[in-house]
């Protein structure tokens, strides 16, 4: 798996905008500061994606599948820090959904 990690403000407005292809074991991390309620949307964005809102620990809190190029607006449930989209179905195709647990940095034990 390669993910790209965004962290600053300009990093996460931009994210995965104006891509028109990307592998399917690559991805991109949004990393805030603090906890707090995320949200997303596609504007500019081509690509199917699906965003799982992750707890502190790995915990998946919920996954939201984005319809490209909407501004929809695609909630965590909680508050979390981190914010993981990848293509729409690589979830699915892992067996990963709420509640399973992504493991490895930056995510703790």
């Amino acid at each position: 798996m390669d993910i790209q990690v965004a962290l600053t403000p300009e990093q996460h407005q931009i994210g995965l905008m104006y891509r028109s292809e990307m592998p399917q074991n690559e991805g991109m991390l949004f990393v805030f500061q603090a906890p707090s309620k995320q949200c997303f949307w596609m504007k500019n964005t081509i690509l199917p994606l699906t965003a799982a809102f992750v707890a502190d620990d790995g915990s998946i809190v919920n996954l939201e599948d984005m319809k490209p190029q909407t501004t929809d607006s695609h909630c965590s449930l909680k508050p979390v820090r981190y914010v993981l989209e990848m293509n729409q179905g690589w979830f699915g195709k892992k067996g990963l959904k709420a509640g399973s647990k992504l493991v490895g940095r930056p995510f703790s034990n």
